[in-house]
């Protein structure tokens, strides 16, 4: 059994993002024919802010992953001095041996599973992009621009906006930063949300000119916001949604939001093929599920063992 921290993970491929869009979507085909399985997440409020909060997300996958595990996630309003927002751990299992593989620092893996999904989505649903904007400068912000770099080179214009302004010079070359969220949407023809905000910063406004919004953070999208697009979709519908702080899920708890009008979920998207009408916008939430966790962790264990990478924990 080994121990894999996120200089480890690199060093054994972790920002391979070709295989995490191959893990992602073999996932999601395990899932649609039942070789794949989640639970409903145990949620551990830690304290008053709604954002303060520790999850256990367990699953399991066959096929070529052969894998159990569980990540244990906190999520915290702001990070702390010289941390991360949100750290976790992922505990993985192999099926066949019934034998600890490992544990790994899970933060990294899951930004790149979440970048892995919205590249899919990016792709899938709107092909040929050359406009996006980001909103947020974070660590999933950062992720998000690095997928957008290695995977969508013909890109012509990333718009950047962050709520504090502070991490913005973290991200780079090759934005533009603009001072409002209306200024950096425009002429955009994909968003990508990728906030802590725990109010929303966007509206109707963003349902226009068949534009693809891709909600990843926290509660960045009004009601009203949702109810504009033509289109209504997100990764997965589940348990979760009776619990969860993401946008569509609050609607839906609101009473708001009927689950009958989701048009289509990921395995839709990726197994099916469904396609939005052209000229429609599309509105995808984003929850992140546990068989991404399971699947990189699963991979990025094997490929440390056979490689000698990590630290060897005492049985």
């Amino acid at each position: 059994m080994i121990w894999l921290g996120r200089e480890d993970l690199l060093r054994a491929g972790a920002l391979d993002w070709q295989a995490a869009l191959d893990d992602v979507a073999e996932a999601v085909r395990l899932l649609r024919r039942g070789d794949a399985e989640m639970v409903a997440e145990s949620v551990l409020p830690l304290g008053d802010d709604p954002r303060a909060k520790a999850y256990g997300l367990p699953a399991r996958l066959g096929g070529r992953f052969a894998a159990a595990g569980i990540k244990w996630t906190v999520h915290r309003p702001a990070p702390p001095e010289d941390g991360e927002a949100i750290t976790s751990t992922t505990l993985i299992e192999d099926l066949a041996t019934a034998r600890p593989l490992g544990m790994v620092e899970a933060a990294l893996l899951t930004r790149v599973r979440t970048a892995a999904v919205s590249a899919h989505v990016l792709r899938a649903l709107r092909p040929g992009l050359r406009r996006i904007a980001l909103l947020g400068a974070g660590a999933q912000a950062r992720a998000h621009l690095a997928m957008l770099r290695a995977l969508f080179p013909d890109l012509e214009r990333i718009a950047v906006w962050s709520r504090s302004g502070r991490e913005v010079e973290r991200l780079g070359p090759g934005i533009t930063v603009h001072p409002g969220p209306e200024q950096a949407i425009a002429n955009a023809e994909a968003v990508l949300m990728c906030s802590s905000a725990p109010q929303p910063f966007l509206g109707p406004e963003a349902a226009t000119g068949g534009r693809l919004v891709l909600q990843i953070g926290f509660h960045e999208m009004s009601f009203a916001g949702i109810a504009a697009f033509d289109r209504v979709t997100c990764d997965l519908w589940g348990e979760f949604a009776r619990t969860s702080a993401k946008s569509l899920f609050q609607m839906y708890r609101a009473g708001l939001f009927d689950p009958a009008q989701v048009a289509a979920d990921l395995p839709a998207i990726l197994c099916d093929g469904w396609r939005p009408a052209p000229g429609e916008s599309v509105y995808f939430s984003s929850f992140g599920l546990n068989i991404f966790d399971i699947a990189l962790a699963a991979r990025l264990l094997r490929a440390a063992s056979g490689q000698g990478i990590g630290t060897r924990l005492p049985g």
